[in-house]
C-alpha cells in the first residue's frame, strides 16, 4: 500500500512540474518578441547594434519589400520598427507610412501603390480635387526637415517617403501620368520614347504643329489649344473604356493619343 501510496504522490509531483514548463515556454516566446521591438534607435544603432538587431531587419526584409517589422506574428499587419505598435491599430485603414502612436517615420514599402497612399480607388477615374489636401497632410507627417533632430535611419526614412509621395501626388493627378501608372499596375509597359508609327497620326500631329507655328497670336493658339483639350478629353474617355474592358492593345493606343496632344499643349503653353 505504501508503494501505491508513493506512485501517486510522484505522478502527481510531474504533473505540477510539467505544466509550469509548459506556461514559461509562452512567456519566453513573448519576451523574445518584445526584444524585437527597440524603443528608439540612435544614429548609429544601425552599426554596432546588438546581433538581436541583425536578426530583427533580416526579417524585416525577407518579404515582398522592405517594411517597417515586416507583419505581427499572425502575418496581418506591420508593426512600427521604434515602438512597435501595430499598423492596423494605430492608422485604421490608411497605409503605414508613419505610426501614429510614436509618431516615427517608416521604411519604405514597394507593396504599397500610389492610389492607397491617398487613400483612392484602384481605379482610372478618380476625384482629383481632394488630392493637394492629402498631398499636403502627408508632407506634414514626413517632410525631412521635421526629423532633422531624429535619428540618421529615421531621416532616410523620411527622405525616401517624401519623395515616394511627391511621385505619387504627381503621377495621379495628371490624366496622362496616371493612365501608364495603371496600366503598369495591370503588367503592361508603356514605352514613353515611342516614336509616331501610325500614318495618320503622324499627319494630323504635323498639321497641329505647323499650325501652331503659324499662329499670328496668343487667340490663335488659345484656339488651337482648345482644339487640343477637346481631343484630350475624347481619348481619356476611351481609355477609361478600354481599360474597364480590360482591352489593353486600345488603352495603349490611346495612351499614344493623349501623349502626342499634350506634348502640343505644352508647346502652346510656352508661346503664350
Amino acid at each position: 500500500m505504501w508503494k501505491r501510496s508513493l506512485n501517486a504522490s510522484l505522478s502527481a509531483a510531474l504533473r505540477r512540474t510539467v505544466a509550469p514548463t509548459g506556461r514559461a515556454a509562452v512567456r519566453v516566446r513573448s519576451s523574445s518578441q518584445r526584444l524585437r521591438r527597440p524603443p528608439s534607435l540612435s544614429s548609429d544603432a544601425g552599426i554596432a547594434g546588438s546581433s538581436l538587431l541583425g536578426r530583427r531587419d533580416s526579417l524585416r526584409c525577407s518579404g515582398r519589400s522592405c517594411c517597417s517589422e515586416s507583419a505581427s506574428d499572425d502575418g496581418s499587419a506591420p508593426k512600427c520598427w521604434n515602438c512597435g505598435a501595430v499598423a492596423g491599430k494605430s492608422a485604421g485603414t490608411a497605409p503605414f507610412l508613419a505610426c501614429g502612436s510614436c509618431r516615427s517615420v517608416q521604411p519604405v514599402d514597394e507593396s504599397v501603390d500610389y492610389f492607397q497612399i491617398f487613400g483612392l480607388e484602384k481605379k482610372y477615374d478618380i476625384d482629383v480635387s481632394n488630392l493637394e489636401g492629402k498631398y499636403k497632410d502627408w508632407q506634414k507627417k514626413l517632410h525631412p526637415d521635421l526629423v532633422h533632430s531624429k535619428s540618421e535611419q529615421e531621416k532616410e526614412y523620411a527622405a525616401g517617403q517624401s519623395a515616394r509621395v511627391i511621385d505619387a501626388y504627381r503621377t495621379l493627378s495628371k490624366p496622362l501620368t496616371r493612365a501608364i501608372y495603371v496600366l503598369k499596375l495591370e503588367g503592361v509597359n508603356v514605352d514613353e520614347e515611342e516614336t509616331v508609327s501610325e500614318p495618320e497620326l503622324l499627319t494630323e500631329i504635323l498639321e497641329i504643329r505647323e499650325a501652331v507655328d503659324e499662329a499670328a497670336d496668343s487667340q490663335a493658339l488659345r484656339q488651337i489649344q482648345s482644339q487640343m483639350e477637346d481631343k484630350l478629353r475624347h481619348w481619356y474617355n476611351s481609355f477609361a473604356s478600354s481599360l474597364h474592358a480590360r482591352k489593353f492593345e486600345d488603352a495603349q493606343t490611346c495612351v499614344r493619343r493623349m501623349k502626342y496632344y499634350t506634348r502640343v499643349n505644352e508647346e502652346i503653353t510656352k508661346k503664350l
